[in-house]
């Protein structure tokens, strides 16, 4: 729910900019503007996470999540309200391939195509992973990302995101994940060249300034604002907030942003008043239950 959110609050303003937001901030859920999408819809972010989420109830399954995400993009499957109103160029190109070759082969490679496509919908594999040892959880996260997205810089930024949100799954608290991931980026994928386009790994993010903060559909941007916002506010309310108020990729900001925040922050610390406006409430309800029921009644090590 807390990605839900963050993604409908972002939907309205996707694209504009942030001297527009400063002037008019979103204080709340709003509708239509960009896409002209009633209040409390959430985009394609939204749906390939919870695509995502809902073929975990299988057990982990490569081929079920990709044939989830073509279902989502040739019929409308988890959708807000049964349209596909937006996608990634990225992840089009790939879902179009994904009709005829294998998951480990559709995603791209080339270096213009590290958009946040992949980052938007790979947390839930956190709740699968957390507790498995770094090889196995990079190996997961590597074979989901690369569905679509599969230049090492994206996968990379996957990982960070992981490891922050399986930090935060072990109880520690938000500036200790954040902390606990640099040191596990650092020593098991310093020598990497790649691992050298993320400030975060490598500075204390939170210290930027604002105007230092990019907010772009760019792999690296979205990951390092999602960041920065988590670490700069101590609620859920202020994250998410924060999040889209930087403008540009709002939806995919306040996704990843609003998923780390209801990790940290639990979802009663959701607005209720946000909750109760967002599209197919009970339903993604009712996944999460499910899904916290699977794995509760098995070890996580062994799905």
């Amino acid at each position: 729910m807390g990605s839900c959110v963050g993604d409908a609050l972002g939907v309205p303003v996707e694209f504009k900019g942030r001297k527009e937001l400063r002037a008019r901030p979103i204080r709340g859920l709003t509708g239509y503007g960009t896409w002209n999408q009633p209040p409390g819809t959430w985009s394609d972010d939204s749906s390939l996470f919870l695509c995502t989420l809902e073929s975990l109830l299988e057990g982990y399954s490569l081929q079920s999540i990709s044939d989830r995400f073509l279902k989502w993009y040739k019929e409308g499957y988890w959708t807000a309200n049964g349209v596909v109103f937006d996608i990634g160029t990225t992840t089009r190109l790939a879902l179009d391939r994904l009709s005829y070759i294998t998951p480990t082969d559709s995603g791209l490679h080339d270096e213009d195509s590290n958009s946040n496509g992949s980052l938007m919908r790979i947390l839930p594999l956190a709740f699968i992973s957390y507790n498995k040892d770094i090889q196995e959880r990079v190996e997961l996260v590597e074979e989901v990302s690369s569905i679509t997205h599969a230049h090492r810089r994206s996968v990379l930024a996957c990982i960070i995101l992981i490891e922050i949100a399986s930090n935060l799954l072990k109880g520690h608290d938000r500036i200790s994940s954040y902390y606990l991931m640099q040191e596990t980026m650092r020593t098991h994928f310093g020598h990497e060249f790649q691992i050298t386009y993320f400030p975060s790994v490598y500075y204390d993010i939170q210290d930027r300034p604002e105007d230092a903060v990019l907010s772009t559909g760019y792999v690296v941007d979205t990951l390092e604002a999602a960041i920065w916002c988590f670490l700069k506010h101590d609620s859920y309310k202020d994250v998410v907030l924060a999040a889209v108020n930087l403008g540009g990729d709002t939806d995919t900001i306040g996704t990843i942003a609003g998923g780390l925040a209801g990790m940290a922050f639990g979802y009663n610390d959701i607005p209720r008043k946000w909750v109760l406006k967002i599209a197919r409430k009970d339903d993604i309800e009712d996944l999460a239950k499910q899904v916290c029921e699977y794995i509760a009644t098995r070890d996580t090590k062994d799905l």
